[in-house]
């Protein structure tokens, strides 16, 4: 977060001087699920903002400006991402924008954000495309075209497999943008989708896919989706006998996918920007002082 908002504050410089704000003051906005179906999402983003504007503020604000953060609840909902966004643009003149950790509803934000000019920064939409909306759009984390590839090579590489499933949220940008890029990789690395099979955030039955997939005698299966599904579907699939682990991305990435799939999540693999296992100094001191504010680990 200390990365985002030194990138943000080089945003807050230039456009301070053209929006009309408190003198004594730079408002920033954010959006983020706080609510709803990808809330672990919103939650950690809100607090490592409010975590750094606290010790950017403590230090003298920027060029004696203290930042006022205003953040809004999109409650995991597109319609509501547009109307939060609109909001801290045209009600809360906010000079930039941090959000939100889907590629999704990034885009959604991007959208409002590119046609007023103002400056948004994503911590963690994955997706090609959310920059792709403007010059005014920025983020602050690797792509899906790495990601793909990370996990293509790590599975052929590193598990030996050749033979993968794919299931894909096919409402979901970020689920069908990751499937196609690993699907490519793979095929180049030597390795070989064998099906691809779809299913939709918020379902919570999962054995018919998995039963088909079973049926073909797969090595691996890749699910670039959220924690939630995830978590169900890796219950099912050791409840179905299937051996083969399970591959996915940074979606995964939440406390809840271990509270909700317990055990059968063991033996499987995910990409992700961060790991509380990190020796840089930065990240030490980033997860010290998280938990003495939280009483938890980031």
């Amino acid at each position: 977060m200390k990365k985002i908002l030194s990138l943000l504050a080089v945003s807050l410089f230039v456009f301070s001087c053209t929006k009309k704000t408190n003198d004594n003051e730079i408002v920033i906005g954010s959006y983020s699920s706080n609510t709803g179906a990808t809330a672990t999402f919103g939650t950690y983003q809100l607090r490592g903002i409010e975590m750094a504007v606290e010790e950017i503020n403590a230090k003298g604000g920027i060029n004696g400006k203290k930042i006022k953060h205003i953040n809004y609840d999109n409650k995991s909902d597109s319609d509501e991402t547009l109307a939060v966004v609109n909001r801290l643009i045209s009600q809360d003149k906010v000079v930039a924008i941090i959000g939100e950790a889907t590629s999704g509803r990034s885009k959604i934000g991007a959208s409002v954000a590119q046609q007023h000019k103002i400056p948004m920064l994503s911590s963690s939409a994955t997706n090609p495309d959310v920059t792709k909306v403007g010059n005014y759009i920025f983020r602050a984390c690797f792509i899906d075209p790495f990601q793909g590839y990370v996990m293509a090579k790590f599975m052929t590489e590193n598990l030996k497999l050749k033979k993968a499933a794919i299931m894909r949220d096919t409402k979901n940008d970020y689920s069908v943008g990751l499937s196609d890029i690993f699907a490519e990789k793979l095929k180049g690395m030597g390795g070989e989708i064998v099906t691809d099979v779809a299913y939709q955030e918020g379902d919570i039955d999962f054995k018919s896919q998995l039963t088909a997939i079973k049926a073909k005698g797969v090595d691996a299966i890749f699910i670039p989706g959220y924690y939630n599904e995830v978590a169900l579907v890796a219950k099912q699939a050791k409840e179905l006998g299937i051996k083969a682990p399970l591959l996915g991305g940074d979606g995964w990435s939440s406390p809840k996918l271990y509270e909700i799939a317990k055990d059968a999540i063991n033996g499987n693999y995910f990409s992700n920007h961060y790991t509380t296992e990190s020796t840089d100094p930065k990240t030490v001191e980033f997860v010290k002082s998280f938990k003495a504010k939280f009483n938890e680990v980031p």
